[in-house]
C-alpha cells in the first residue's frame, strides 16, 4: 500500500456532463485584488486573472466565483459598491471582463461574479440623492432611513450593532449643518442598506442581473442573502456574543434570515431561468442549522446555499459525521446539492483554523496577541485531510485561492498595515479578515512572490510564501497543490459529487464511508488506526503499511 495518488485525470476543459452543472460543480473562489497583479500596482486584476487560467484548469475546477470588482470607493475592498454594471479601474475594464469570460469559457471554466445587494456604497449616486433630499423623498425611500428617537432625535432609532463593530446607525448633517435623520447599515458607515420593501429597488437588480446575464456569466453568488429584509418596526435586538457576527443565532433576528427575502429570490429565480445554460444563484446565507439554511434552496429559489454549519464544525469525528448526515438530509429534503466549503475571504484560512485552540468568532480573524494560536504543522496536516474528506462528498465544493497552497492565516502583519474595516471600527480588539487576503505566491522569488513585477503588495506577504509558492509545488508528488490536483481528478472521474454517502462505523475517532466504489477513512484520533483493504487513491498525508496515521485522511477504491 502506498500513499501517492494516482494520475486518474480527464480532460480539464470539458464541461461537466449534463444539466445543472452546478450540483456537483468545483468552485473556485479568487478575491481578485489579491490573485495576480498585472498592471504593477501591488492590487490584483482582472488580466492577472486571465493570465493564469491556464493554471485553473490545470487544477481541474469547473468554475470561478469573482469577488467584487464593481466600481467602488474600496472602503470594504469591493463590497461598497457604487456602479454595478461597470469594473473599477483598480480591476480594469469591461473589455477586460469580457476577455476573462471568453478565455474561461474557452477552457471549459464557468464564471460566477459576486452580486452586493443588502446594500451600496455611500458613493451611490442613488444614496447621494438621498443625503442631498428631504426626509420622505421618493430618493431617502429607497435606503433605510429612519428619525431617531430622544426628545431631539439624538438617539439612534434602535440598538442594532454594525457586523464591524459600532453601532448600525449614522446621523446625517443636513445641507443647513442641522442634525437630520438616521440611516441603517449592518456594515460599514459606508455601506447603507437599501429598503427591500421598495419596488425601484427591486427593478434596479432586475436590471442588474440582467446586465451580466446578458454579458453571459453563468451565476451570481450573493452577499448577505439572508440579510435583505428586516424585521417590521425594526426592533431592538442584542445579539449572542458567542454567535458569528454575520448570524447563526437560534433567535429570531431581526434583521437575519426574515421570511421576506424569498420572495425577492423566487422573483430572481424565475429571472435567471429565462437565460440557456443553467445560470446558478449561491447564497452567502449565515444561518444556525442547515435545515434553516436549506429553505434558501427550495425548488424556486436559490441553487445552491454555503454550508457554513459544515465550515464552522471543529475537528471532531462525532460533530462532523453530525453536520454531513443533517446536511445531506436537509437539502435533500428540498431538492438541493449540500455545497461544502471549508474557507473564504471572510474566515480564518482553514489551514490555520483546524489547529486553533481558543475560541474565535467569524469576523474576529486571529493576529499577533490572539490566543490559542495555531501550530503551523499540525495545521496543515488537519487542512489537507479536512480538504480529503469535503472533496469526497456528495454535491458541490467550493475552494478559496491558495488553500490549494496550503497556505495559512497570516498573522504577523503590523497594526499600520492592516485595512479591513473591523480592525478600524473596534480600535484594533478585533483584527478582522486581511490575514485570509495577502495575495498570493506564484514564485520562490523575485518580486512579490511573483504577484506583481514591480514588487509592490496591498497586504505584507510574509517570507514563508517562498517555500508555498506554487512553483515550488509544482511537480512535487507530496506538495498539497499536487494533493489538491488529484484528489479533483478523481473526484470527478468517479462522479464523487453525483454519489450516494453511506457511512461506515470505524470507532470513535474516525469518519468513513462509501461514496459508488471508493472508501475514504479520516482519523481524527491521537493514534494511527488499521486501513480496509483496497487500493490507495488519494491520501492527504504518508501512508505507512496497512495503518493511517492520525489527521490523515484516505481514498481507497476496490479496483
Amino acid at each position: 500500500m502506498t500513499a501517492t495518488v494516482t494520475s486518474e485525470r480527464t480532460d480539464a476543459h470539458s464541461l461537466p456532463a449534463g444539466p445543472e452543472w452546478w450540483r456537483t460543480a468545483v468552485i473556485y473562489q479568487i478575491y481578485p485584488r489579491s490573485f495576480a497583479d498585472s498592471s504593477g500596482d501591488g492590487i490584483g486584476d482582472l488580466p492577472g486573472v486571465t493570465e493564469h487560467l491556464e493554471d485553473l484548469a490545470d487544477l481541474g475546477i469547473d468554475a470561478i466565483w469573482l469577488s467584487p470588482f464593481q466600481l467602488s470607493p474600496q472602503k470594504d475592498a469591493g463590497y461598497d459598491v457604487a456602479d454595478y454594471c461597470d469594473v473599477d479601474p483598480l480591476f480594469g475594464t469591461l473589455d477586460d471582463f469580457d476577455d476573462l469570460l471568453a478565455a474561461s469559457h474557452g477552457r471549459g471554466i464557468r464564471i460566477i461574479v459576486d452580486l452586493v445587494p443588502n446594500h451600496s456604497s455611500d458613493q451611490h449616486v442613488w444614496f447621494q440623492q438621498a443625503i442631498a433630499s428631504a426626509p420622505g423623498s421618493r430618493e431617502r425611500a429607497r435606503y433605510m432611513f429612519r428619525d431617531g428617537k430622544g426628545e431631539n432625535g439624538e438617539l439612534p432609532p434602535n440598538n442594532w450593532e454594525s457586523v464591524f463593530g459600532g453601532p448600525a446607525w449614522t446621523r446625517l448633517v443636513e445641507a443647513d449643518g442641522t442634525p437630520g435623520q438616521w440611516y441603517l447599515h449592518l456594515f460599514d458607515s459606508s455601506q447603507p442598506d437599501f429598503d427591500w420593501s421598495n419596488e425601484e429597488v427591486r427593478e434596479e437588480f432586475r436590471r442588474i442581473l440582467r446586465f451580466w446575464l446578458d454579458r453571459g456569466v453563468d451565476g451570481f453568488r450573493v452577499d448577505v442573502a439572508h440579510g435583505l429584509v428586516k424585521a417590521e418596526g425594526l426592533p431592538d435586538y442584542t445579539p449572542d456574543p458567542d454567535a458569528g457576527s454575520m448570524g447563526g443565532e437560534e433567535a429570531n433576528v431581526p434583521y437575519w434570515g426574515q421570511p421576506g427575502v424569498h420572495d425577492v429570490y423566487r422573483d430572481w429565480h424565475a429571472l435567471v431561468a429565462e437565460y440557456a445554460g443553467d445560470r446558478a444563484l449561491c447564497a452567502e446565507a449565515w444561518l444556525p442549522t442547515p435545515e434553516k439554511t436549506a429553505l434558501w434552496v427550495r425548488p424556486d429559489e436559490m441553487h445552491q446555499a454555503f454550508n457554513f454549519a459544515y465550515l464552522e464544525t471543529e475537528w471532531d469525528a462525532a460533530a462532523l459525521r453530525s453536520v454531513i448526515t443533517e446536511s445531506l438530509d436537509a437539502y435533500a429534503a428540498v431538492g438541493a446539492p449540500s455545497t461544502w466549503v471549508l474557507s473564504n475571504h471572510d474566515v480564518v484560512r482553514h489551514a490555520s483554523r483546524l489547529a486553533l485552540t481558543a475560541e474565535n468568532p467569524q469576523g474576529h480573524g486571529i493576529g499577533p496577541d490572539s490566543p490559542g494560536k495555531p501550530i503551523p504543522e499540525v495545521g496543515l496536516r488537519r487542512a489537507r485531510a479536512a480538504t480529503t474528506l469535503m472533496l469526497a462528498l456528495p454535491g458541490s465544493a467550493y475552494l478559496y485561492q491558495g488553500e490549494e497552497l496550503g497556505l495559512p492565516e497570516v498573522i504577523d502583519i503590523p497594526g499600520e498595515a492592516r485595512q479591513d474595516p473591523t480592525w478600524f471600527r473596534t480600535d484594533g480588539e478585533r483584527y478582522g479578515r486581511d490575514g485570509c487576503r495577502v495575495p498570493l505566491p506564484w514564485t520562490t522569488g523575485g518580486p512579490a512572490y511573483g504577484f506583481s513585477d514591480s514588487g509592490a503588495s496591498w497586504l505584507p506577504q510574509p517570507a514563508e510564501w517562498a517555500t508555498l509558492a506554487r512553483e515550488a509545488q509544482v511537480g512535487d508528488p507530496s506538495s498539497t497543490l499536487t494533493l489538491y490536483r488529484g484528489l479533483l481528478a478523481a473526484r470527478k472521474a468517479r462522479a464523487l459529487g453525483a454519489g450516494v454517502l453511506d457511512w461506515i462505523d470505524a470507532g470513535d475517532d474516525v469518519l468513513a464511508f462509501r461514496n459508488g466504489n471508493v472508501t475514504v477513512v479520516a482519523n481524527l484520533g491521537t493514534a494511527p488506526i488499521a486501513l480496509p483493504d483496497g487500493i490507495v487513491i488519494a491520501a492527504s498525508g504518508p501512508v505507512e503499511g496497512a495503518t493511517l496515521p492520525t489527521d490523515t485522511a484516505v481514498w481507497l477504491a476496490d479496483d
